[in-house]
């Protein structure tokens, strides 16, 4: 396309040559149109682009309005202490601890096995051995962890550490005033834990085979603790919401959202959403409470899981309004799908009821899987 500053320009640039005796090069006329067509696209483009960043301009700031209008708002930080919990209501925050030290300590000995397992797993073999679970590993998963030589002697030294550290609280054990069942299996886990780190230095060799014959034996005594500290989460966490479901009112309480942030290991059937689940309006505790994921936990909970709500509530709303001849792309706006997913699924030749390895398995052998990966797994 040519502008009529490109054309004024080129008529000028004929002209002087004209009258200066030179032939004009075609070429060389041809040039600013060419240019000026490539600025005219970059243009129309950063003008398009910029229609977006409007969009998210508008959008957020309508975001940071409303995280100020939401309430009333329990928000759940998974800790090793049961959770912190915090109640957002007209404008003000209560935050507490509401289970018991027993859910703690019970499962601070429940994790020994793991503790150990952190220490001796890079110094594995890398291969599988020959036992009852072999067709459950994954070798290239255990290829990664075991990324030490398995003939390195340097957990000894850090093995080492943490039996002293199990000793302690194994001679201070009495003295905790546990309930006696819980007493008996924390002390059964930590002899055991320890038996199985004194023989391996001795021997100064240790194999999977070794370490689950010592997590296999311990496992009873891991279940009672597990029961002990459910018992201490359920009281703890029914307390609490029966305590603020009085401050909040009945009226205000069906309307309640609850987020409960958690590491992405267990953001599925996380502990305190199950018993919270059953303390919520049930008409509304499908969309109104929320697992969210983290990768670690936030510097500031509370700001990460607003904003999030936030969000969510919003994309509702526009959801409907955005997409009110659609409801099933207003579903995924209200949802976790993105908006694209639907029609990525039909162009590589699965659907959004069917987003699965089988179903993408079924389209390679129909000829409609596009991802390379799976052509080439196919014709090899």
């Amino acid at each position: 396309m040519t502008t009529r500053r490109g054309f004024l320009g080129g008529a000028g640039a004929v002209g002087a040559a004209t009258l200066l005796g030179a032939v004009p090069s075609t070429a060389n006329a041809a040039e600013p149109a060419a240019a000026d067509t490539a600025s005219l696209q970059l243009q129309a483009r950063n003008a398009m682009r910029a229609v977006n960043s409007g969009m998210r301009s508008n959008y957020a700031v309508l975001k940071s309005d409303l995280i100020k209008q939401l309430n009333p708002v329990i928000v759940v930080q998974n800790d090793a202490k049961g959770g912190r919990f915090t109640l957002v209501h007209n404008g003000t925050q209560v935050s507490e601890n509401p289970v018991s030290e027993m859910f703690e300590l019970a499962k601070s000995i429940a994790h020994v096995p793991l503790g150990v397992f952190s220490v001796i797993a890079p110094y594995l073999s890398d291969q599988v051995p020959n036992l009852p679970n072999a067709a459950r590993i994954d070798p290239h998963d255990l290829d990664m962890v075991a990324f030490k030589s398995p003939t390195s002697l340097d957990w000894i030294a850090p093995l080492t550490k943490f039996s002293t550290t199990l000793t302690t609280a194994r001679v201070q054990l009495s003295y905790a005033n546990l309930p006696a069942a819980l007493a008996t299996s924390c002390g059964a886990i930590i002899d055991a834990a320890n038996k199985f780190i004194n023989d391996s230095i001795r021997l100064r060799s240790f194999d999977m085979k070794s370490f689950e014959d010592f997590s296999g034996s311990v496992y009873p005594h891991i279940r009672t603790n597990m029961t002990h500290a459910a018992n201490a989460q359920i009281a703890g966490v029914l307390d609490v919401m029966k305590r603020w479901r009085t401050k909040v009112g009945e009226e205000a309480w069906k309307d309640l959202y609850t987020v409960v942030l958690s590491q992405w290991t267990t953001s599925e059937l996380n502990q305190n959403s199950i018993i919270i689940k059953p303390c919520m309006n049930p008409a509304k505790v499908n969309t109104h409470l929320i697992d969210l994921a983290t990768v670690e936990p936030p510097a500031d909970p509370i700001f990460v899981a607003l904003d999030n709500l936030a969000r969510i509530v919003q994309d509702n709303i526009a959801a409907e309004m955005v997409f009110p001849v659609d409801q099933k792309v207003a579903d995924a706006l209200k949802g976790k799908e993105d908006l694209l997913s639907d029609e990525i699924l039909k162009q590589i030749g699965g659907t959004a009821t069917t987003a699965s390895t089988a179903s993408l398995a079924t389209g390679a052998a129909a000829g409609g899987d596009a991802c390379p990966f799976h052509q080439k797994t196919a014709q090899a």
